[in-house]
């Protein structure tokens, strides 16, 4: 694979990387920041990790005045795309798909061959990261989960542009939270690329689970408008679950009736509205309660509860033992 970005006002090239299409499992991963500067340019800088069938990179763009990107890949390539904060739009050559206009969303495309036109907007930052990968890389890596996404298994085999979602979701928690991890991570050789390698498959992982959602939705009806505004309001859940708004709330904010709601929600989710508020709020108490930095008082309250009976009834009921002896077992572990 060949792959190349360059901006076309400032004439500057902020990617320019020769990757073997072969899936290499001793090859070690190369790392470099590219930071390119110019004509009406705040910033352009691009974290970039390398190995033989991968191409990971981070990227940030401000510009002073409107900026085209001019994103290539040659070959064939299986992409994961997550957007931070955009406002772009995009002109894609064989490969009809979804607005990339919103933020901190993703999916998953292959396409051979990849030419896209990106136009950037002045004075807004642009941030995405990519994990693009050969077809043999990705093959090697994927091939037990190839049974859980067959039609976009097949697209490739058939060499098929396309996407494995109808439109770009938003990013969960844990989503973020990896990609967070891919950032921050120091180690080194072998070992840098087995975090990779590991946390790649994690991303596809929670992209396969909500690819699984999509089509139990399907099956129950759902319009693709009606799946977007179940994903909007997990995402509010997810951010706001401490002090959540109520199913009526809910179902105003994403203009979605409450039957719908809450069949919907079961449907793609797994869980009731009111059984997923439970469990974030029971997985982050446990994260608390283990790093022994507040009372079991103190974790109700950040947790949303404001009866501490009530609390570790639920925490109880949800893990199997109460807060107190969540904070022992933590202190087993430590000795």
């Amino acid at each position: 694979m060949r792959i190349e970005s360059n901006l076309l006002v400032n004439g500057k090239c902020l990617v320019k990387q020769d990757i073997k299409d072969g899936y290499d499992d001793h090859s070690l991963i190369r790392e470099e920041t590219v930071i390119v500067k110019g004509q009406c340019l705040e910033m352009a800088k691009s974290k970039q990790w390398s190995t033989s069938g991968l191409l990971v990179l981070d990227t940030e763009m401000l510009f002073t005045s409107r900026e085209t990107d001019l994103f290539t890949i040659e070959g064939e390539c299986i992409v994961m795309d997550f957007m931070h904060n955009n406002t772009v739009t995009a002109e894609i050559e064989n490969l009809e798909g979804p607005d990339y206009r919103h933020i901190n969303t993703h999916n998953i495309w292959y396409a051979s061959n990849f030419n896209g036109s990106y136009d950037m907007p002045a004075f807004e930052k642009v941030c995405y990261m990519v994990v693009i990968m050969s077809k043999d890389f990705y093959s090697q890596l994927f091939s037990s989960t190839l049974d859980l996404h067959p039609e976009f298994s097949v697209n490739i085999e058939k060499s098929k542009s396309g996407y494995l979602f109808p439109k770009y979701l938003p990013f969960s928690p844990a989503i973020q939270w990896i990609l967070q991890e891919i950032r921050n991570c120091r180690r080194e050789g072998i070992f840098k690329r087995i975090f990779l390698e590991t946390k790649i498959r994690e991303l596809l992982l929670l992209q396969l689970e909500m690819h699984a959602g999509n089509a139990t939705a399907a099956a129950t009806d759902l319009s693709p408008s009606e799946l977007e505004k179940l994903h909007e309001a997990k995402a509010i859940l997810d951010t706001g679950f401490v002090r959540p708004p109520s199913l009526m709330e809910l179902s105003r904010k994403i203009s979605l009736n409450e039957y719908k709601l809450k069949k919907g929600f079961k449907a793609c989710f797994g869980d009731t509205v009111r059984s997923y508020i439970i469990k974030l709020r029971m997985n982050h108490a446990r994260k608390l309660l283990k790093s022994k930095m507040a009372t079991v008082s103190d974790v109700a309250y950040a947790c949303g509860y404001k009866d501490v009976s009530h609390f570790s009834a639920a925490f109880k009921g949800f893990h199997g033992f109460s807060p107190k002896k969540s904070m022992n077992m933590k202190i087993v572990q430590s000795d």
